[in-house]
């Protein structure tokens, strides 16, 4: 029968956005250019979709690792980031898992699924993360590892490297720097790469949400003991051929990445010119806002057919919280007439 802590636990809850302006989930608002798409639709009609998918991807690691400055064995492939941080949690030492909060969910759902035991360190007013605190809970829980999403989500701040370089090099367990947001921000963090330090990324925000593809970066030897507990043939044949023909055109998702980069800027300036909402700084594809009453805008915006992220539920420092992904310009646009309308 089922676990009585699984029965407890609530779903992971998609809401529908059908009809909807969708600004709730961090995607890429841009659609493919013409020509790419009928470029990669023949790419998808060679595909023999009655075989079996290359199970090593030997040629996709090859492509994402000379992006990246490494080696082909330092690149473990996912069905999505949240694969690899699965099969993380599911392959190192048993221990409790460390996060700050608030941060990524499917850090401690995950966890919760493979009955790890999870501490919380709570980030400041300002959402910055203290790092001696970080590692004396670290040090108390005894702790197997930690993930640090770098920028947060759903802050959307990136904590210093002085911050990140203190806990990767003063935690002797596993360190996972969630970058999933890193085409947005100004820093990466490949450089900290050391057998007990990873970098986790995801194509998804960058415009192939809908392929899931997550990438795991890393000491070879760590990524090889981690091939172990991967399912086979874990990424299907379609995602494959479209994430090599993709990254053979990066330079068009990296412009997109750009223009998202000026939406946020500019929304987020707008934003502030508002006296009612304050708006907290980002490096990611999203702006997280508070307002006076959450519930009522996040309502009022939907009855105007937007759809963003309520976070006050969350309660603690996401109270009367919102989330709004960066959209096109007129997306963008909209957003900030449908705030003036309900605020001011």
């Amino acid at each position: 029968m089922i676990r009585k802590d699984i029965k407890a636990l609530a779903a992971y809850h998609v809401p529908d956005s059908s009809g909807m302006m969708k600004l709730d989930a961090m995607e890429n608002p841009f659609s493919l250019p013409d020509d790419l798409r009928e470029a990669w639709i023949k790419e998808l009609a060679q595909v023999e979709i009655n075989r079996y998918p290359d199970a090593d991807m030997q040629g996709l690691r090859e492509q994402i690792a000379k992006q990246e400055g490494l080696k082909a064995e330092q690149v473990l492939l996912g069905n999505g980031s949240d694969e690899i941080i699965q099969m993380l949690l599911l392959a190192n030492e048993p221990g409790v898992c460390v996060t700050p909060a608030p941060t990524f969910v499917m850090y401690e759902l995950i966890s919760r699924w493979l009955n790890r035991s999870v501490a919380t360190v709570p980030l400041a007013k300002d959402f910055s993360l203290d790092a001696n605190q970080f590692l004396q809970v670290c040090a108390r829980e005894k702790a197997a590892m930690a993930f640090l999403a770098c920028p947060n989500n759903p802050t959307g701040n990136l904590w210093s490297e002085e911050t990140i370089v203190k806990i990767a090099q003063g935690f002797r367990g596993l360190v996972v720097i969630d970058e999933a947001y890193a085409p947005f921000a100004e820093r990466t963090h490949t450089h900290l790469i050391a057998p007990n330090v990873m970098v986790l990324r995801t194509f998804s925000k960058l415009g192939w949400a809908g392929l899931r593809l997550g990438y795991l970066l890393g000491d070879a030897d760590v990524i090889a003991d981690l091939n172990k507990v991967r399912m086979p043939y874990n990424i299907n044949s379609l995602t494959q051929t479209s994430a090599r023909f993709f990254l053979q055109h990066s330079d068009v998702f990296k412009k997109q990445a750009r223009d998202i980069c000026f939406e946020r800027k500019r929304i987020t300036a707008s934003l502030m010119a508002l006296e009612t909402i304050e708006v907290f700084p980002s490096q990611a594809n999203f702006i997280l806002i508070r307002v006076a009453d959450a519930d009522s805008v996040f309502a009022g915006l939907k009855e105007r057919g937007i759809l963003i992220k309520n976070m006050h539920a969350q309660g603690g420092l996401l109270s009367q919280c919102l989330r709004i992904t960066v959209g096109n310009k007129d997306e963008n646009n909209a957003v900030l007439a449908a705030l003036r309308e309900i605020l001011i």
